[in-house]
C-alpha cells in the first residue's frame, strides 16, 4: 500500500470512528449525523464499514434507536479517547502553549442556577477571558443530560438526585429547605415551625409535575397531614413575589433567597432534604482549557460554602434545578 493510500485509509478510519462514537453517545444515527454535519446515509455507511472491517455487529437496531452490543461497547471505550483527542487537538495545543484566549464554552443550567449561582462566576470568567464566547443554555432534566451526552454542552451546573453511570457529579455548595411567609404572617412569630403549623395555610408551589410539589406531597403524606395549594406558579422569583403580596406561603430552597426580600424565613431541615449544586459532566469527556478555567472560577467562588452529601428521598433518576425541574 503506497503512502498516499495509507493516509487516505487513516483519514477514512478517523471519520468512521467519529461517526461511530457520536452514534454511540446519542443512540441515534440521525442525531450523530446532525452533530458532525453529515447525511444520515453517510453515517450509516461509515458504521457499516467498521462492522465489515472488524467482522462484528456494533449496534442493536430497535426502530429509530440503536444500542451498543458488547463488541460495540468495547470499541467505543477504545475509540472515544482517540476521537476526543483529535477533535480537541487545537484546544489541547493552545493550553500547552498557555493560550486560553479564544474558543467557545457551552454551559447547560436551569433557571435557578442561572439566576442565583452563576452570575458572579460568569462575570469573573468574562472579565478574565474576553475572547472566549460563553453560551448559557437554560435547560433542565433530561434535556440537560442529553446536551452533555451529545457534547452540545461542555458542562452543566445543577442539582442531581441520582447520578447515571455515564455522568460525573461533583457538588460544590449545599442549600437548605426554607419556609417563606409574609413578614406579618402568624407563622413568622413562631420560634420553630412544624408541619402541623404549616398545614392549615395555603401553599404557593411550582407546577405539579415538578419535583418540589412531589417532595412536599411525599413529606406531608409521611406525616399523615393534609395540605392545600392556593396558587401554582413557575419560578422562585414569581413565588417570592406572591408570598410577599400575602397570597400564600411557600417551601423553597434558600438558594433563591438573597436577604433583600421582605419575607420571613424559617429552616425546614428537619422535614425536607438539603440540596447540593455541583458540576455535571459526561464521564470520560476531554476537558477543554475553557472548561477547566470556568471550573476553577466556580470552585474559588464557592470555596467557603458548605458541601454536604446529597440527601435522597425521591426514588427517581432526574436532574432538576433547585427542586424546580
Amino acid at each position: 500500500m503506497g503512502s498516499g493510500s495509507q493516509i487516505h485509509y487513516k483519514q477514512n478510519r478517523l471519520k468512521q470512528l467519529r461517526a461511530f462514537c457520536h452514534a454511540a453517545r446519542t443512540g441515534s444515527v440521525s442525531a450523530a449525523a446532525d452533530k458532525i454535519f453529515l447525511s444520515q446515509p453517510t453515517v450509516s455507511l461509515q458504521i457499516q464499514a467498521l462492522e465489515r472491517e472488524f467482522d462484528t455487529v456494533l449496534f442493536e437496531r430497535r426502530g429509530p434507536k440503536i444500542r451498543l452490543t458488547p463488541e460495540g461497547q468495547l470499541l467505543f471505550q477504545m475509540a472515544e479517547p482517540l476521537v476526543e483527542g483529535m477533535d480537541r487537538l487545537h484546544d489541547a495545543f493552545a493550553i500547552q502553549c498557555g493560550r486560553v484566549d479564544q474558543g467557545v464554552l457551552n454551559i447547560a443550567a436551569g433557571e435557578s442556577t442561572i439566576l442565583y449561582i452563576l452570575p458572579e462566576p460568569v462575570r469573573t470568567f468574562v472579565a478574565q477571558y474576553p475572547g472566549i464566547e460563553l453560551k448559557l443554555h437554560n435547560v433542565t432534566g433530561r434535556d440537560g443530560l442529553a446536551m452533555l451526552r451529545s457534547d452540545a454542552a461542555d458542562l452543566a451546573v445543577g442539582s442531581m438526585l441520582e447520578v447515571p453511570d455515564d455522568i460525573n457529579y461533583r457538588p460544590f455548595v449545599t442549600y437548605r429547605p426554607t419556609l417563606i411567609t409574609p413578614l406579618d404572617h402568624p407563622l413568622a412569630k413562631l420560634e420553630k415551625v412544624t408541619l402541623e403549623d404549616i398545614a392549615p395555610f395555603g401553599l404557593i408551589l411550582p407546577p405539579r409535575h415538578l419535583s418540589t410539589w412531589r417532595m412536599v406531597d411525599l413529606v406531608f403524606k409521611q406525616h399523615n397531614l393534609a395540605y392545600r395549594v392556593t396558587l401554582e406558579a413557575g419560578g422562585w422569583e414569581v413565588i417570592k413575589k406572591y408570598v410577599a403580596l400575602g397570597q400564600g406561603i411557600s417551601i423553597v430552597t434558600d438558594v433563591c433567597l438573597t436577604g433583600d426580600e421582605r419575607l420571613a424565613r424559617m429552616p425546614l431541615d428537619q422535614y425536607f432534604p438539603k440540596r447540593s449544586y455541583g458540576i455535571v459532566q459526561r464521564r470520560g469527556k476531554f476537558l477543554s482549557p475553557q472548561t477547566k478555567c470556568f471550573v476553577k472560577i466556580l470552585d474559588k467562588a464557592f470555596a467557603d460554602h458548605v458541601v454536604e452529601p446529597q440527601q435522597r428521598t425521591v426514588g427517581e433518576a432526574e436532574w432538576d434545578d433547585a427542586m424546580l425541574g
